[in-house]
């Protein structure tokens, strides 16, 4: 390397200690195309990590693609990465790393660490800042408070087909057209987070984000990454936090892309017993590669950092922890010690979740982990992964393959509902009704449910208000807070014309009213994640298919009787035991008129009985709704007590 190069390097010995130890958390900041203007000079100085290279150049439109024009240098220091700056180069152009390795293999790649790529299917990674006036500082000042202590309601939203534009052939929306609805939208309907799915760049729409290739950039389908900022912005102003999926499970094959990146398997472990996922066919990172480390957490800090983003969801983490997922006996290699748990990774997600916390301890990580590993949510220093909530996917399985059920063969599945209190505490969770229980083939929400067009959906709106009274965050991907008729499909719009059809228009009614009661009643997000916020009164009825239970704040006076009837049957005078003698109300009913219910309500002070039942000395007889679920709380004494 030349004196001059040195002196251009943006990188210090420090840096590359960090780096190749696996602890540099903002090598973003130094890795990739980074503009500098001195006076009226400006140049961009470029740095890839390409330790198996021979030679490495950038090509782009400014020296019409040509390989020799302008080498970069290799450090002296052994890090393996190249360096070096071009003159009179700024922000839009478009480059690329032409490698040729030791081997001879040649090729021309994207940069790791590019800020924005050029619109598939074209692949050039693009020169560009990160300026942006930001505006959200009392967001961010609110986002200090334990979000864990309070409501989280989180909209999973895929961008390309929320919302698109009709008249113009459909288009989807861009970051700043979505920023003029999404937020309102979010705020009256009483969420308090959305979740994108990836938003990085990926070749294949079809993959939904989840084929990565431009970890570092917004994809640019949809605007540039100040759009995206505007978007996030506009979404804070409205107090709603943005959570975003993150994929540092597999990567796809691409050329452009990770792969083989300098003629070595430099991101991903050579052995396909390792480094191939059979489930997405595609490339699995290598964890105990410290630069690998660094790359991967500088990424997640990266979005906090630049984006402002209030949460990551991890996806596929089942996937990362076992070395035997998907695969057979004879496919996969054992850990040192002759185990299937992959120990690299392991060690990978605890050091995530400490960079993360340590750096911004008020955003929240979220793991999609679908086994019972234990103590994904439970702190790394009791031997725990570290995040702060995890997918409660068993509950989701198991209310799904109820609610799919008829009402007459519902009582032998009981356990199917009542299971999950069981292990409901075990780490915080989050219900999921995501965006994978509706797609290839396996109908809405709505067209899950049995039963006539009446009773789908009742059983939908007794399905939310039995998730809004279990314990646990809750989750529900667009379109199922309207009931669509059809499943998700990507490439076309939300039928946002079913919402004016009354008992759609009922559906949204009832998310929004639940979203409300979740976030004003203290008994259902106080204590969300302990189990003294939960008390069976009776799940042993099966015979009538109905449970009853309590959900509990902090102060006693904060409590909540729901009573849940899962079948079509309307059942009167119903005795419920309760603590309490006095006059109890109904504050909730999913079957109300307003929803699209027949409207069976209690709408008398109810007045307790000396009468046991359910190990309590008084009881409440109430009418219960069919498919429905009643919410009821204590109102007064008898006055002569």
């Amino acid at each position: 390397m030349t004196q001059q190069k040195e002196k251009q390097s943006l990188l210090t010995g420090y840096d590359i200690d960090l780096f190749r130890s696996g602890k540099h958390y903002h090598i973003y900041n130094k890795l990739g195309a980074h503009t500098r203007t001195d006076g009226d000079s400006q140049e961009t100085h470029f740095a890839v990590w390409a330790p198996n290279a021979a030679e490495v150049s950038v090509i782009g439109n400014f020296n019409g693609w040509t390989r020799d024009a302008h080498p970069l240098s290799p450090r002296k220091d052994g890090a393996g990465i190249w360096e070096g700056a071009v003159p009179n180069l700024g922000s839009g152009e478009l480059y690329k790393y032409f490698i040729r390795s030791n081997n001879g293999y040649a090729v021309e790649k994207g940069d790791p660490y590019a800020v924005y790529w050029e619109t598939p299917p074209r692949t050039a990674s693009v020169v560009w800042n990160l300026d942006f006036e930001w505006s959200d500082a009392g967001w961010l000042e609110k986002r200090k408070s334990p979000a864990l202590n309070g409501p989280i309601s989180i909209y999973e939203l895929h961008i390309g087909s929320w919302r698109r534009v009709h008249e113009e052939e459909g288009r989807w929306m861009t970051y700043r057209e979505l920023a003029q609805e999404l937020p309102e939208y979010c705020r009256f309907m009483g969420f308090t987070h959305v979740e994108f799915l990836p938003v990085m760049e990926h070749p294949f729409y079809g993959s939904w984000g989840y084929q990565v290739t431009g970890y570092f950039a917004p994809t640019s389908r949809y605007g540039t990454p100040q759009d995206f900022m505007f978007l996030v912005n506009a979404l804070h102003e409205a107090g709603i936090g943005v959570i975003l999926d993150w994929v540092p499970s597999h990567f796809p094959a691409d050329e452009h892309g990770l792969g083989y990146f300098d003629g070595s398997h430099l991101y991903e472990h050579a052995d396909p017993r390792q480094g191939f996922h059979p489930d997405w066919q595609s490339a699995i990172f290598n964890y105990g590669r410290h630069e690998v480390q660094s790359f991967l957490i500088s990424n997640a800090l990266y979005w906090l950092d630049k984006y402002h983003i209030d949460g990551l969801r991890v996806d596929a983490v089942a996937s990362m922890l076992y070395l035997d997922y998907s695969r057979k006996e004879g496919e996969w290699i054992p850990n040192r010690y002759g185990g299937r748990e992959n120990l690299e990774a392991i060690d990978f997600l605890r050091e995530f979740n400490t960079a993360v916390h340590q750096s911004f301890p008020d955003v929240l990580t979220i793991a999609e982990e679908s086994t019972a590993w234990p103590g994904v949510t439970h702190p790394i220093s009791s031997g725990g992964l570290g995040f702060d909530l995890k997918w409660m996917m068993g509950w989701m399985h198991d209310s799904l393959s109820y609610f799919q059920k008829e009402a007459v063969y519902r009582s032998y599945h009981q356990e199917q509902l009542s299971f999950s209190l069981h292990y409901a505490f075990s780490e915080r969770f989050v219900l999921p009704l995501s965006h994978d229980e509706v797609v290839h083939g396996k109908r809405s929400l709505h067209h899950k449910m049995p039963g006539d067009e009446w009773q789908q959906f009742a059983n939908l709106r007794l399905l939310y208000a039995y998730m809004y009274g279990h314990p646990g965050a809750k989750l529900l991907f667009m379109g199922g807070e309207f009931g669509q008729n059809h499943e998700w499909r990507h490439d076309y719009s939300l039928d946002w014309n079913e919402n004016q059809q009354p008992l759609h228009e009922g559906i949204q009614k009832l998310v929004k009213d639940l979203n409300a009661f979740y976030a004003t009643e203290a008994a259902l997000h106080e204590r969300n994640f302990s189990g003294e916020s939960f008390e069976w009164i009776d799940h042993q009825d099966a015979t009538n298919s109905v449970l009853a239970w309590i959900r509990k704040g902090i102060s006693p006076s904060d409590q909540l009787l729901f009573v849940a009837n899962f079948t079509p049957v309307v059942r009167e005078n119903y005795r419920i035991g309760v603590s309490k003698p006095g006059y109890y109300e109904e504050i909730f009913n999913s079957d109300n008129l307003r929803y699209g219910g027949s409207d069976i309500l209690n709408l008398e002070e109810i007045e307790s009985y000396p009468i046991p039942k359910h190990g309590r000395m008084h009881s409440i007889p109430l009418t219960l709704p069919p498919l429905g679920v009643i919410v009821l709380k204590y109102k007064s004494e008898f006055e002569w007590l």
